[in-house]
């Protein structure tokens, strides 16, 4: 008879609130979707008249201090965010009553402490978000109840060490983000537990080195970013156990050189970012054994000056680079850009080039150009760039000298502007080609008149002496008969010689 009756009364219960819900007023209820919406709304406390079937409660940027019983009348939430208050802890078991509850937002609060039964009751949570509170180190077990869990985000706190079963339990664990803390080496005793993560960002911490098999278990990994993590030295077995490893991310560390050899058995990786180090090149074969690296991001360097030739020689798959900003980088050595029949977008914003050759790149098979903010040069050389950048929908470009052009678009400039002579490169090649070959047949009739220099001269030599006997001869001739004799004898007639006639 109890139980029947306690239905009954929860029944009533519900659809008494139901009827009497009260949206505060500068909150948004939607009795049809049960969404409430109090954003920013001056709120000290999570509110008790809302309808208790809401499913999403969005609380952010209050000023709530603490979890109260308030969530006990509201079992039906999948949906909580309580980011942006002034949340100092979280009582034990205050979310006993969401066990349909997946996604928990806590950031930007000032949490520094939580037990293995703050979290009690979430049987369903796959998100849990404790980013920028002031939490500092973990006990074991601490997550053990949160067997769904797919994704945890305590990055931007302070922790300093965590225990070796911190994340025991959490077997469905993909994504987890501890950057922005104060580690001093990595925690690779907790990641044994986390075999299926395949998100891991430790950035911004305090590293300084990577020592072999730093992230042993981790068999499933893809995304590793290291960013900011002040490493100066990475040892040479450092990413070993890293099978599935696609994307990586070493920018803005201490490297003095790229760790190629720490590389090499990445087989899978596509894409890599290792700018803001304190690279002075990138030497030949420096990306050796990523026969799959798609993107490279070598961006920030302040110290880098050259890229060899052969930097990207096993790299064939590349589809996307991008040198910008490193303020020594003036040019690559020919040929460095050669032999990538994939590359597809080119970014070499904010160096230090002049100029750039029309060798550099096949240009015509790029989708993406972005060659601005660097100290151009726009003389005549660069003409095949404009037309080029004229015919695209490229970054804009502008020229640095000469004065008289600074501040000008390169592909709003004319010939005679860039200082070319002709108007077409191809009339410049052909005339210059034209001019070469007569270069050439002048040289070899030189040569060939030095070698039978002998045989001209006595060909000379007769034929002037030939000229001068015949010369003589006619004016003999001519001599003998004056024209007037000439044509006067023309003109009389011939006596007739007498036939002889022979007696008989």
């Amino acid at each position: 008879m109890l139980l029947p009756l306690a239905w009954c009364l929860a029944a009533v219960l519900a659809w008494t609130n139901r009827a009497l819900a009260i949206c505060p007023t500068s909150c948004k209820c939607d009795d049809d979707t049960l969404v409430v919406t109090c954003v920013q709304a001056n709120l000290d406390v999570i509110p008790i008249t809302l309808n208790p079937s809401i499913q999403r409660l969005v609380l952010r940027g209050n000023r709530v201090r603490t979890v109260d019983s308030a969530f006990q009348f509201y079992s039906e939430l999948q949906y909580v965010d309580l980011s942006d208050n002034q949340l100092v802890s979280v009582p034990a078991r205050s979310f006993d009553a969401q066990r349909k509850l997946t996604e928990l937002h806590l950031h930007h609060n000032k949490i520094s402490f939580v037990s293995n039964r703050t979290f009690s009751g979430l049987r369903a949570l796959t998100v849990l978000s404790l980013r920028r509170n002031f939490l500092e180190e973990f006990p074991d077990q601490l997550f053990a109840s949160l067997s769904r869990l797919e994704e945890l985000d305590l990055g931007q706190n302070r922790i300093s060490r965590v225990d070796a079963r911190a994340f025991a339990g959490l077997a469905s664990l993909k994504i987890l983000y501890l950057d922005d803390n104060q580690l001093k080496v990595v925690p690779t005793p907790a990641f044994a537990l986390l075999g299926g993560l395949a998100e891991l960002h430790l950035g911004l911490n305090g590293f300084a080195r990577l020592p072999d098999d730093a992230f042993a278990g981790l068999a499933k990994l893809a995304v590793l970013d290291l960013s900011g993590a002040g490493l100066v030295n990475v040892s040479e077995h450092a990413f070993r156990g890293l099978p599935a490893l696609r994307y990586l991310g070493l920018a803005d560390n201490r490297l003095s050189a790229v760790p190629t050899r720490q590389l090499q058995g990445l087989a899978r990786l596509e894409e890599l970012y290792l700018g803001q180090n304190d690279l002075e090149a990138l030497p030949a074969g420096a990306f050796r054994g990523l026969a799959n690296l798609r993107k490279l991001d070598v961006s920030g360097a302040p110290l880098l000056t050259t890229v060899e030739r052969g930097a990207l020689q096993d790299n064939l798959n590349l589809e996307t680079l991008v040198l910008s900003s490193n303020k020594r980088l003036a040019a690559v050595e020919e040929g460095a850009l050669e032999g990538l029949p994939n590359l597809r977008h080119l970014v070499l914003r904010d160096n230090a080039f002049a100029s750039f050759p029309e060798t550099l790149a096949a240009w015509p098979e790029l989708r993406r150009i972005d060659l601005a903010e660097n100290p151009l040069e726009c003389r005549c050389g660069l003409l095949w760039l404009r037309d080029l950048l004229a015919r695209r929908n490229a970054t804009q470009v502008l020229c640095a000298a000469p004065q008289h052009l600074k501040d000008r678009s390169l592909p709003a400039l004319t010939d005679d502007e860039l200082g070319c002579a002709l108007h077409d490169t191809r009339q410049q090649a052909i005339i210059g080609a034209l001019c070469g070959c007569a270069v050439a047949v002048l040289a070899a009739l030189g040569f060939l008149a030095h070698r039978h220099r002998r045989r001209f001269q006595a060909a000379v030599k007769d034929y002037k002496w030939n000229n001068r006997a015949i010369s003589r001869k006619e004016h003999e001739y001519q001599k003998t008969f004056s024209d007037e004799e000439y044509i006067s004898r023309a003109a009389q007639p011939q006596p007739l010689k007498p036939v002889p006639v022979t007696e008989l």
